[in-house]
């Protein structure tokens, strides 16, 4: 995975953490190539790699399916949740100094990892998600459990307006006292986009104030759309 290791360090980090720290998300574009996302895509059909399907419309989540991964995650995965996740730590550390919230995260995912298993928290988060025609995601916040990681991902594996239509990504932020904020996107295929799981700070006149984050998938009109989102934490069931 070396080409993928370099592609994480070649990464403008200081740029990233000015994005989230501005507005909650930050996108890397290109990260993946056309052929890494195609052998992604390829795999949604070999129940080797997961361990849980959940067809959304059941739960009332929206309309589409997604799949969670088994661990030991692809190598690929892998390295990408490995390399990224100190370079977040340090973000979100920073979030709850400015928050004067005490917690602080570990400065490795394998140290996080532990911290979830001491709270019962086992099950691997990394999941592929594929919308068809109609499919939509609701405004929701991925927790999982008492410890949770406040930066997640998601790689964009297909191409708008070739693979799919519609199914822009949406973030909405909700201020205190205040009508929400949303952010709606359209990413290219093989392009990451960081963003807040549940809360984050915004400076206001008297300091910093928290800010509550969701996120969601606008209906797909014609096609299908594929995603692989990166959750730190892992969860309890």
């Amino acid at each position: 995975m070396e080409n993928i290791s370099a592609r994480l360090s070649s990464i403008n980090w200081g740029h990233i953490t000015e994005q989230m720290n501005e507005k909650g998300y930050a996108l890397v574009p290109q990260f993946l190539n056309t052929e890494q996302c195609r052998e992604l895509i390829q795999d949604y059909n070999n129940p080797a790699f997961y361990r849980k399907t959940v067809v959304m419309e059941r739960h009332r989540f929206g309309l589409g399916e997604y799949k969670y991964f088994n661990y030991p995650l692809p190598g690929l995965i892998q390295t990408i949740r490995e390399g990224v996740y100190p370079w977040l730590a340090t973000i979100a550390n920073a979030w709850m100094n400015a928050l004067k919230n005490p917690l602080q995260f570990p400065a490795t995912l394998q140290e996080l990892q532990e911290l979830c298993r001491m709270h019962q928290q086992t099950k691997p988060t990394v999941l592929i998600l594929k919308y068809g025609k109609g499919g939509h995601n609701n405004l929701h916040q991925d927790l999982y459990g008492e410890i949770f990681f406040p930066i997640q991902l998601v790689l964009f594996l297909s191409s708008p307006a070739e693979d799919f239509k519609g199914g822009e990504f949406v973030l909405t932020q909700q201020t205190p006292r205040a009508q929400s904020k949303a952010m709606v996107m359209q990413p290219k295929k093989g392009d990451m986009l960081f963003f807040t799981t549940n809360f984050r700070p915004v400076k206001g006149s008297k300091g910093y104030y928290k800010v509550n984050m969701k996120h969601g998938v606008s209906e797909v009109l014609e096609g299908n759309r594929y995603t692989l989102g990166i959750i730190f934490h892992d969860a309890l069931s």
